[in-house]
């Protein structure tokens, strides 16, 4: 599965939608010009009973979150994106570059693996059919029960690795859909906020609901930051990967005897610790930047990690399991 497209998809849906939130401009600026009056008459029939001189420049406030309203997609939503985009542009390219790089070592560590199964003689029929065909092709019907004894073995090696792809397939797939139900929600909040934005600065304006508008702004920078440490976190990840595959291969290269289950093993631990990790990203771009009203959310989301982190363990200790059941019974 292409999870970039799917990541690629989200970032267009963003874009598509929007232009929505020009069809909440007319209704907010209703409500502002409302709030404005208000706001503008209060201040000056105060100053005028007090017999002060009446203070101006507060009373620009209205008018000028009035003028964000009016030109909201292009002032406010292209502001801030255009500002926070480097950091996500920066992030990817770092989460790419870790990428390849774990990739190739996962190739070269593969290579050496087969090369040094085939190098020895005792193994080299398990990997290679050429060989497999050639030892049974030295033996004669007397020899049935090594003939069994090798079909046997290469079965079973066969169906090890493949219990062992198949549950790394599924620790990776569970890990890469991860990342994708945090860009999905990030998506979800920003075209809400995005859409509903006018408003909150229409609310704004009244007094009493003055924080809405920082409230607003920490909420969406705080949101649109869950790309940037999905990426990070994503980097770290890969980073750990590679240095992992960089020691198996200076053991290979060492030991042409060195065993990989345990590295096998840690590997898929980091899986299970990433697969955890994504759900603690919102908490993270808390940090950065406070955001308000968000702790329920952060709450949730921890649950479902939780959960989540239960039943890829579960998962982890079955395969783990039959494994080692179909090792013992060889």
């Amino acid at each position: 599965m292409n999870f970039d497209q799917f990541h690629e998809t989200l970032r267009t849906l963003y874009e598509q939608m929007m232009p929505l939130c020009g069809n909440m401009i007319g209704v907010s600026k209703g409500i502002a010009g409302l709030g404005a009056l208000f706001y503008v008459a209060f201040r000056v029939w105060q100053s005028l009973a007090r017999a002060e001189p009446i203070d101006v420049f507060p009373l620009l406030r209205p008018f000028a979150i009035g003028l964000c309203i009016m030109f909201f997609p292009t002032v406010v939503l292209g502001t801030i994106n255009s500002i926070m985009s480097p950091v996500v542009q920066g992030t990817h390219g770092m989460l790419e570059s870790e990428t390849f790089d774990m990739q190739r070592y996962a190739e070269q560590k593969d290579r050496l693996e087969y090369e040094a199964l085939r190098r020895n003689p005792e193994t080299a029929y398990l990997v290679d059919n050429a060989v497999f065909e050639a030892q049974l092709d030295e033996l004669g019907i007397t020899d049935a029960g090594q003939i069994a004894g090798m079909y046997i073995e290469r079965g079973l090696y066969n169906a090890k690795k493949a219990i062992q792809e198949a549950f790394r397939d599924i620790l990776e797939l569970i890990f890469k859909a991860a990342a994708l139900v945090i860009d999905v929600i990030r998506t979800f909040f920003l075209i809400v906020l995005s859409i509903l934005g006018p408003l909150a600065f229409a609310i704004s304006v009244w007094d009493g609901f003055q924080s809405t508008l920082t409230q607003w702004i920490t909420r969406y920078i705080s949101v649109y930051l869950w790309l940037p440490v999905s990426d990070l976190f994503s980097t770290i990840i890969a980073r750990l990967q590679s240095l992992m595959l960089q020691a198996d291969i200076e053991r290979m290269q060492a030991d042409p005897n060195f065993s990989l289950d345990s590295s096998d093993a840690i590997y898929i631990v980091f899986l299970i610790i990433g697969i955890i990790g994504y759900f603690t990203i919102p908490t993270v771009a808390g940090w950065i930047i406070q955001a308000g009203g968000m702790g329920n959310m952060g709450k949730n989301i921890n649950n479902t990690a939780t959960k989540a982190g239960a039943v890829a363990g579960g998962a982890a200790g079955a395969a783990a399991g039959n494994i080692g059941g179909r090792l013992l019974g060889k």
